[in-house]
């Protein structure tokens, strides 16, 4: 990582707070976006509050809401975002066969129209930069408002998330191999 790691022994008041609120909240651990973060404290605490929201708390459910994680991670070529976000979705439910056709950047067939607004809406807002009114209303008809809104927080939030990696060149784990190119 371009960054030093901060020794949890070495940080100041502001960040061993941000460094105990993330460690104590739903993650449990300080993810390696984080650690970078920690070099600016106020951005950090804000980060990791909106980061447990869209991770734990997003209206959408955790295997579509983990498919737009994936998009986003695959329009980075975010490496380690992508590593950690597969076996988190494979979790969640996702099949790997959807899984894969985001990696190899082909459409995945998907169960149902509210995966279906999911993918279009994620894929199109980061290929387009834009979405068109017939997609808007297709992802709210399935999932509301709120659901919209989330789907929007976090395609911005892994964007600035796969930023971070690819910014600080945060490497994969000893012996992870990339499944990206």
């Amino acid at each position: 990582m371009r960054l030093p790691v901060i020794p949890a022994d070495a940080m100041n008041d502001a960040q061993r707070a941000v460094y105990d609120a993330i460690v104590s909240g739903k993650r449990g651990r300080v993810p390696p976006p984080a650690l970078a973060w920690l070099h600016s404290p106020g951005l950090a605490i804000h980060a990791q509050a909106m980061g447990e929201y869209i991770r734990y708390d997003s209206s959408l459910p955790a295997k579509w809401n983990e498919m737009a994680i994936l998009i986003t991670a695959r329009h980075w070529t975010s490496h380690y975002e992508w590593y950690a976000h597969r076996r988190i979705a494979e979790a969640a439910g996702l099949d790997a066969a959807i899984i894969n056709a985001i990696r190899d950047r082909q459409a995945p067939v998907l169960p149902d129209a509210g995966a279906q607004a999911i993918y279009d809406y994620a894929s199109a807002l980061h290929r387009d930069r834009a979405v068109s009114q017939a997609l808007h209303d297709a992802m709210v008809a399935a999932w509301g408002e709120r659901g919209v809104v989330d789907l929007v927080g976090a395609c911005g939030y892994y964007t600035f998330v796969s930023m971070t990696l690819n910014g600080f060149d945060v490497g994969l784990p000893d012996g992870a191999v990339s499944e990206l190119t």
